[in-house]
């Protein structure tokens, strides 16, 4: 008898699941519902930092979609039941944590706080705190080197503490209602399993780690007196935070009868620790020693593993370096870029080149036309901050080069080629501190969907990029997580090793790189490093008097 697994995955804007084969991968069915509060799932404000979600979204969102790929999942199959479903897996944006109470309640749920935005999950992409994560990387700098050395020697404004800081400098009435505060990934699976209650909750390494200076080194979160030095109140909240974070490997619990009924699923069927979404879209590819998958879809994520037994250095610039964060058995690495797909809508849905003729199907037509170098346009991928290796959510976009006659598909192909100078960079850095990147495997809606841009990233990284066979990664990892958690009795799998051989592959078309056009993107890629330096850093010399110059040589040359 088949036996499956759903993946739940949540994204900014909303929310997918995914009905999984166990036995082969094979995509049964899938449902996908968009947040109802805020724009398109995201509460804004006059402030372009804040970012913020209504957590009963997720709520609503996990009921229907299950609802909806278990309806769709009895016409696809023959004799389906949903007691054929065995184990659910979560992955979430993040950092996102969430205010709750005592009964690990989200805060937004209380009448005095429904409409408080600082009541809700902080989106991973809030930025408000970035003057408190300045202040964590100075006081850490100072006191406890070895934080900042594990999580690459900045702190960020996306992370847990600069956001928790900032709600107790911003809105205290919110931080002294809380007892705690949950990330996302943690709270949705015990959602599901009733151990919402701080007593009960099992957290992630993976968003411990990577966002809030988890380490195993130093028992744990940042300890209360550090906290303390940036706030009594801060430091007060370590002694409610949990002592210990797992791997994906387990579960947190069994689907509760009031789930169940929900939903239609048996109850008891295990739900897995929950992770980021792209670390479990890095486990849906077939993540391993050597593969950097690449999730490129808003924001980009670039994740490695190595085996735990290998010494690794402390890697200036990524957003960890954790011990099982990613995959069982390895470290995990990651690191990212603020905006891809992001910058591509700014400039359609807010510049509006050509008007209603401006798609990006148009752009991405007239950009395939142009040779590279041939536009004499340089680009910096900053408009949303940069993640690595800089780690400074006050750094901007910049577009050098401009002519009178520069066109819309120009401008629309130098930010295209940012976001691929942008990704070499942090390649580089993997392999200047011996994390040898021999294949790179790309995942998400953009390297499904457009091969201009793939052949961009070959040709500016040297490499061949290689793409997922699932489209929906994300979710195929939750499920793979839901299958391991259910365990090889129940029909799943007894380890990733195994549920990965069996329910990930590649798709056969790669994009290899094009030896002429790499020559001149080495040349422009030695521009970008100019400009990245000089703008991003204090240590940088020289002058940038030859850049325009260049462009228009290269320019020139690629005309002829």
């Amino acid at each position: 008898m088949a036996k499956y697994t759903i993946g739940l995955d949540y994204g900014t804007n909303s929310v997918r699941a995914l009905l999984v084969d166990v036995a082969d991968g094979r995509e049964v069915a899938t449902a996908v519902w968009t947040y109802a509060h805020g724009r398109q799932g995201v509460i804004l404000s006059r402030d372009p930092n804040l970012a913020r979600q209504h957590p009963a979204d997720y709520l609503k969102g996990a009921e229907t979609t299950i609802g909806q790929v278990l309806a769709a999942a009895r016409k696809a199959v023959k004799g389906f039941k949903p007691a054929d479903v065995i184990g659910i897996g979560v992955d979430t944006t993040g950092s996102t944590p969430l205010p709750v109470d005592k009964a690990g309640v989200p805060l937004a749920f209380k009448k005095p706080f429904a409409k408080d935005p600082a009541a809700m999950a902080w989106l991973w992409k809030d930025h408000t705190g970035v003057a408190e994560a300045s202040e964590i990387t100075a006081l850490a700098r100072t006191t406890r080197p070895q934080y900042l050395a594990k999580c690459g020697g900045t702190y960020s404004s996306e992370w847990f503490f600069s956001k928790l800081l900032h709600c107790l400098r911003t809105s205290p009435r919110v931080f002294r209602a809380a007892y705690t505060w949950v990330e996302i990934a943690d709270w949705i699976p015990a959602a599901l399993t009733g151990t919402e209650a701080p007593d009960k909750l099992t957290v992630c390494v993976c968003a411990a780690g990577h966002k809030a200076m988890y380490h195993d080194q130093w028992g744990g979160y940042p300890d209360a007196e550090f906290l303390s030095a940036l706030d009594p109140e801060l430091g007060a909240l370590r002694g409610r935070l949990k002592d210990k974070a797992h791997a994906i490997d387990r579960s947190v619990g069994g689907l509760t009868d009031q789930w169940a009924r929900r939903t239609g699923l048996a109850a008891g069927i295990p739900v897995a620790v929950g992770a980021f979404d792209a670390h479990l879209g890095a486990v849906g590819a077939g993540i391993a020693p050597g593969t950097l998958v690449k999730i490129i879809g808003t924001s980009g994520c670039d994740m490695m593993v190595a085996p735990l037994a290998q010494a690794l250095p402390d890697v200036p610039g990524l957003c960890g370096i954790v011990p099982e964060s990613i995959l069982p058995g390895y470290f995990g690495l990651e690191a990212g870029q603020s905006a891809v797909g992001d910058i591509f809508n700014w400039f359609v849905n807010y510049i509006q080149p050509g008007g209603k003729a401006g798609t990006h199907e148009a752009l991405t037509a007239g950009a395939a036309k142009l040779a590279p170098g041939e536009s004499g346009l340089l680009a910096l991928d900053w408009n949303n901050g940069n993640r690595t290796i800089l780690v400074d959510q006050r750094l901007t976009g910049l577009l050098l080069g401009q002519t009178l006659y520069t066109t819309p598909a120009e401008i629309y192909r130098a930010l295209i080629e940012a976001t691929a100078f942008g990704a070499l960079t942090i390649i580089n850095r993997f392999e200047e501190y011996g994390v040898k990147v021999r294949q790179v495997v790309t995942a998400g809606g953009i390297a499904e969907k457009n091969p201009l841009l793939m052949q961009i990233y070959a040709d500016v990284t040297g490499r061949p990029m290689k793409i997922s066979r699932s489209s929906q990664t994300c979710a195929l990892g939750s499920a793979m997580a839901g299958a391991v958690a259910a365990g090889k009795k129940a029909g799943g799998h007894a380890t990733f090793a195994a549920a990965q051989k069996a329910m990930s592959a590649l798709k056969p078309k790669a994009y290899k790189p094009n030896r002429a056009a790499h020559k001149v993107y080495a040349r422009l890629y030695a521009l970008y490093r100019q400009l990245h330096d000089a703008l991003g850093t204090t240590t940088a010399k020289g002058n940038l008097h030859n850049v325009m110059k260049d462009l228009l040589t290269i320019r020139n040359e690629a005309r002829k």
